[in-house]
């Protein structure tokens, strides 16, 4: 059996973005492999950790994954301040004979983790407007999913979910939890909150999304769960309503160009200057399609909003609302993609240094505590478990209500002749229901 196949059976997907399946990925040769342990994302303490403490396991799964794709060699793109993963990691790789494999250190800077910057950063490539790594001969995947790809090959399916818990809670943590457990059993186990009301964050502060219901369940790409007092400025600004996002856009914005200065999307050469396509598109809707258009471009990062502009404008959150607008309407990017983008020249002065965002976000009170990863046998009484995990369509339920079920057995197949991924019991008991959406597994 390939290792494409095992993946497929093992349910492997993207464990640091929004879960492509990742079986597909391995389909096709290519010159490079780059395992992305960039961790761009502040507050997050997952893959910096799983470095250091899964090493073997990792290293294993990089050399299945170059030989799979006939690579040349492979690269860890992991920050340079990680410096105790990086000397384990440097010892094992040279113990070990990985002649293949190299370390490649990043810079402190935000989004070092994108894969588009990283494959720049990386290999000095650009992928073009639209495209994929895997145009200039890349694939990329997270730390986390090279060690369940390792995990695969032996037959092991994703059960369980490496996350860090941290913000206002008593001990900032970061565990690996079967999935479908509750956000709420997660920040218990961190102690609970310190504060009597917070806001919720689920996955990195720029990214992540605000979650009201507590009883959410943990799924393969829950990276994270932030707890912030409610007059965070992070929060606030989260908070702000998609109207209102779009009317200060159309009374404020002096078109100042900075979203734009520093889009990493722009920076590296895509026609996409969030200062026309998001903020003079803002009053006219779908008017100009030639220029909004390239809103699809928009990797949704968030430093326009939350860094870039002195304004405390919206200009991702605008992207995000008309590639909504233009989804329902049927319009596509009418421009020529540039298939060979050139950098612009001050591409590496406008990387944006991780101390000043956390400053920025008002994350500084957060950011000297590490959140260790945590060796605890834990298993919640109860499990509910998504069938739709990953990009694709969900899963088929193939079992039901009053069947007993052992971690790892099958409970969501892939639809036939979709692009998919399949779902595995996280824990041993009873399927309690069964419906399109989630499996519930008592203990």
């Amino acid at each position: 059996m390939s290792l494409a196949d095992k993946v497929k059976n093992a349910g492997v997907v993207g464990a640091g973005g929004a879960g492509f399946p990742t079986h597909i990925k391995y389909l096709k040769s290519v010159e490079y492999f780059i395992a992305n342990g960039a961790e761009c994302e502040p507050l997050l303490f997952v893959d910096q950790q799983l470095v250091k403490v899964y090493t073997d396991e990792f290293l294993e799964g990089m050399a299945l994954i170059i030989d799979t794709l006939s690579a040349k060699r492979g690269f860890v793109g992991i920050k340079e301040k990680y410096k105790n993963a990086i000397k384990t990691l440097d010892e094992k790789i040279n113990n070990n004979n990985y002649n293949n494999i190299y370390i490649h250190k990043l810079g402190n800077y935000y989004p070092a983790g994108d894969e588009f910057i990283m494959v720049y950063d990386v290999l000095g490539r650009v992928i073009p407007e639209g495209g994929l790594p895997i145009d200039v001969g890349v694939v990329v995947n997270n730390i986390m999913t090279v060690i369940n790809v390792a995990r695969a090959n032996r037959g092991i399916p994703v059960t369980d979910r490496v996350l860090t818990v941290h913000g206002e809670v008593k001990n900032p943590s970061t565990f690996n939890l079967p999935i479908g457990t509750s956000y709420r059993e997660a920040i218990e186990l961190a102690g609970g909150s310190t504060i009597p009301d917070f806001v919720l964050i689920s996955g990195g502060p720029m990214m992540g999304n605000i979650v009201e219901d507590l009883d959410t369940p943990i799924t393969k790409t829950t990276s994270g769960l932030l707890l912030l007092p409610p007059n965070n400025y992070l929060v606030l600004r989260k908070q702000e309503k998609d109207v209102t996002a779009v009317r200060r856009g159309r009374s404020t914005c002096d078109q100042c160009m900075y979203c734009t200065e520093y889009c990493p999307r722009y920076i590296i050469g895509h026609n996409l200057r969030p200062h026309k396509s998001a903020m003079r598109c803002a009053p006219y809707g779908l008017e100009d399609s030639k220029l909004l258009t390239s809103s699809w471009l928009c990797c949704e990062c968030k430093l326009c909003d939350y860094f870039s502009c002195p304004l405390f404008l919206s200009p991702g959150k605008i992207h995000g609302l008309l590639k909504k607008e233009m989804g329902r309407a049927g319009l596509k990017n009418t421009q020529n993609r540039n298939q060979n983008p050139d950098p612009r020249p001050f591409a590496p002065e406008r990387r944006v240094p991780t101390q000043r965002l956390v400053h920025r976000l008002q994350l500084d009170k957060y950011a000297s505590s590490p959140a260790p990863l945590m060796e605890i046998d834990w298993e919640p009484q109860q499990v509910k478990i998504p069938l739709s995990q990953h990009i694709g369509a969900p899963a088929v339920p193939v079992v039901s209500p009053g069947q007993r079920v052992n971690k790892g057995d099958l409970i969501g197949e892939i639809p036939e002749n979709k692009l998919g991924a399949r779902v595995h019991a996280s824990i041993s008991g009873m399927i309690s229901s069964v419906d399109r959406n989630f499996v519930v597994i008592r203990k």
